[in-house]
């Protein structure tokens, strides 16, 4: 793993509402390093949402940084983040509602190399090429490409999010809640595809949940956010072995946990 962090996150505040009333993040600092596979959690409301989105550069800070690659993205234009969009893709909660259901599945997976800013910062790919690979990687038939969304369980539209998502080849992967929506016996399943895929391509992972026993299972460091701020952080061993703050230790205690 280099010694250079991939992202460096600096006093990021974020306020929303009339006159900034509402903060959703308060002063947040952190760093990500290269292959890394960081947990954020926290309950609903604790900020960790909004992070992952300036991380994205989907939203901007009210005030504070964020380097990507040792590059400032905070106040760079949308056309000038090719770069962010080709590294840093994103799979999110309900496959129901990221999913075009007017698009067939191979029009959405190779939805990202179509974009003009993703597809500038691209060494040339084969679409077709890159569409068979990223489907067998989730383990869906080569037919899928011909097929639509409400075609699929709840399962297999999130194993096409998480193709879409491949697609440019990224070296950071982003999964906000990525199996709450999805059926209890089917969510041991995507998660182990997730820590699969992230081993065997090297991909630097940021896992958001608000259920730590699934953390537990893919993380090696875990963020515990608290109402916009940085509770605990630390190993995934010392957090859950010994967490240090009384709301990690109710938050442990709290969630519900399922079998891996």
């Amino acid at each position: 793993m280099s010694s250079a962090p991939l992202y460096q996150v600096s006093g990021l505040v974020r306020h929303f509402g009339r006159g900034g009333r509402v903060r959703a993040l308060d002063g947040v600092s952190l760093v990500v390093e290269r292959g890394q596979r960081l947990g954020i959690v926290g309950e609903s409301g604790s900020g960790k949402s909004t992070l992952i989105r300036l991380m994205a550069a989907l939203d901007r800070p009210t005030v504070g940084s964020i380097a990507f690659d040792g590059r400032e993205i905070t106040a760079l234009r949308e056309r000038d983040l090719g770069f962010l969009r080709a590294s840093v893709q994103l799979v999110f909660q309900d496959p129901r509602s990221s999913l075009n259901p007017r698009m067939t599945v191979g029009s959405i997976v190779t939805e990202p190399l179509r974009s003009k800013h993703v597809r500038g910062a691209l060494v040339e790919v084969d679409p077709r090429e890159r569409l068979r690979e990223v489907l067998r990687a989730v383990d869906l038939p080569s037919d899928a490409a011909e097929r639509y969304p409400h075609e699929f369980s709840g399962g297999q539209r999130q194993r096409i999010a998480i193709a879409r998502a491949l697609a440019p080849d990224p070296a950071v992967l982003i999964a906000d809640e990525p199996v709450s929506a999805l059926d209890v016996s089917v969510r041991a399943q995507v998660l182990n595809l997730l820590g699969d895929l992230v081993a065997a391509r090297g991909l630097t992972l940021i896992f958001v949940s608000h259920d730590l026993s699934v953390v537990r299972h893919l993380c090696d460091q875990v963020v515990v956010m608290r109402a916009g701020r940085i509770e605990e952080r630390g190993s995934a061993d010392q957090v859950f072995s010994n967490p240090q703050a009384d709301y990690t230790r109710a938050l442990w205690a709290a969630v519900p946990r399922i079998r891996i």
